[in-house]
């Protein structure tokens, strides 16, 4: 984590925005399919950058290196099966970036084969923004299956037990404050309490490696 540069944020840009923009669509997209027209109603279930991005989240991912989205919002009433719909909806997200990571990767490999080493600025510039793809659709992917609140591995967890509503609102509570406190001392200090860069390394360096890109 960190600031990012400037060369960093032109690369990352349009990685950032599908990323975040793919991840709540999905999530808006399967509560809706599942009987929860509540994100639908408020636009959610939309590509539309604007429709999901959290600006001062995007603006905590420049100058941070993370940050967040608007949240969607569901209301449980609504689904036929609310333990196993919610779980559904949580994965949702965190499986879009997944897909996303594999899919740049697939791109990037075809680019390369097309452009056979050449230097063009623009050739350049797009394999730079599909490596950018791949390792922040592999960091959102393995940031949100965190199972601290409000992250969504934490609702794939919590739900897979039955808890008291109470207990469960406090544990989102208070986990927030402590995914806040470790976001925090991770990226002031080098303490590195989430090892997420080096998992996002590994799988970055092990699906480049699978498809032979470089």
């Amino acid at each position: 984590m960190g600031t990012l540069s400037l060369d960093l944020i032109i690369n990352a840009l349009p990685a950032i925005l599908v990323g975040l923009t793919f991840h709540e669509y999905m999530h808006a997209k399967v509560a809706h399919m599942l009987g929860d027209d509540t994100a639908y109603l408020q636009g959610r279930v939309s590509l539309n950058p604007i429709k999901h991005i959290d600006w001062i989240g995007f603006l905590f991912i420049l100058i941070a290196g993370f940050g967040w989205a608007k949240p969607v919002v569901f209301n449980p009433q609504n689904l036929k099966n609310p333990r196993r719909d919610e779980m559904l909806i949580a994965i949702a997200g965190p499986l879009s970036n997944l897909l996303l990571a594999i899919l740049s990767a697939l791109i990037l490999k075809f680019l390369v084969i097309l452009t056979a080493g050449n230097q063009n600025v623009i050739f350049v510039w797009l394999q730079n923004v599909l490596i950018s793809g791949i390792l922040i659709n592999y960091g959102l992917f393995i940031f949100n299956m965190i199972p601290i609140p409000p992250l969504d591995g934490s609702h794939l967890l919590l739900k897979s037990f039955k808890i008291n509503p109470e207990t469960e609102r406090s544990i989102y509570r208070y986990g927030s404050f402590a995914l806040i406190a470790i976001v925090i001392i991770d990226s002031q200090t080098d303490l590195n309490i989430l090892p997420i860069g080096s998992a996002i390394r590994f799988l970055a360096q092990q699906t480049i490696g699978v498809l032979q890109i470089f």
